[in-house]
């Protein structure tokens, strides 16, 4: 079990790196049916590696200045409290319904990750910005705590669309966001479910290793085909996982 969840970390690792978010969305579900972890206990597993994986990838790009700091504050202003109040309400719903709805995200995720971004956002402030990020916060942050997930998929177009900022500087920001929402979100797990942490070790130092290389080599890989490489990969695990749900119901 444990060589299979370092060779999970590691490609986790590598995706996270290379488009700053996306990584976590798998990671749930190969907790549950690959590794054979509990929902609850998959979550709080995954929110130890959300915490701590995506220094690695954070680290090259605040060195280059690819953090907004200021949207960083707006975001997890809301996200903090959105975690907790959606940790509250996931400890409400069944597990298989919680995973019916993770693989329903999982569709939206891969569709909206099809889409083209564009490539060159205004360079003023969009009207009302900070009610912008800080809906953005609410909503990416109540997914973590739910989901137990970080919401880069969501967080990076986000980011783009809705307040023009450029791509590379949308994954910063994003990484920033997600460590600090998975933060909060362990938090409010705590009691709920111990996290297994012979796992979240075994997980998160190839993750580690495999997200800092990638981050550094980022800016050479085709963005579009990453982008729509990890949709499909997302879209046929969602796949998967609702039929996974309802042959076990």
């Amino acid at each position: 079990m444990i060589i299979g969840v370092i060779v999970l970390g590691l490609a986790i690792g590598l995706l996270t790196g290379f488009a700053g978010a996306g990584g976590a969305i798998i990671t749930v579900p190969a907790l549950v049916y690959l590794i054979g972890l509990p929902l609850d206990q998959a979550i709080s597993t995954s929110l130890v590696m959300g915490a701590v994986a995506p220094i690695a990838a954070l680290a090259p790009r605040i060195r280059q200045r690819l953090v907004n700091w200021q949207v960083v504050l707006f975001v997890v202003v809301t996200g903090i409290p959105a975690a907790f109040a959606g940790t509250a309400v996931g400890k409400l719903i069944p597990q298989n319904i919680l995973l019916l709805a993770f693989a329903a995200l999982m569709v939206a995720a891969g569709v909206q990750m099809l889409r083209p971004r564009p490539s060159q956002p205004s360079s003023e402030r969009p009207r009302y910005w900070v009610l912008r990020a800080l809906l953005i916060g609410a909503f990416v942050g109540f997914l973590t705590g739910i989901f137990g997930i970080g919401g880069g998929f969501i967080t990076v177009p986000a980011l783009v669309l809705l307040l023009d900022i450029p791509i590379g500087i949308a994954v910063g920001t994003s990484l920033a966001v997600a460590l600090i929402n998975t933060l909060a979100g362990l938090i409010a797990h705590a009691g709920a479910a111990d996290p297994n942490w012979a796992v979240a070790v075994a997980f998160t130092v190839p993750s580690m290793i495999g997200a800092f290389l990638t981050a550094r080599l980022a800016h050479k890989v085709n963005p579009v085909l990453l982008q729509r490489s990890f949709a499909i990969l997302v879209l046929m695990i969602a796949v998967l996982t609702a039929i996974q749900v309802i042959l076990a119901w």
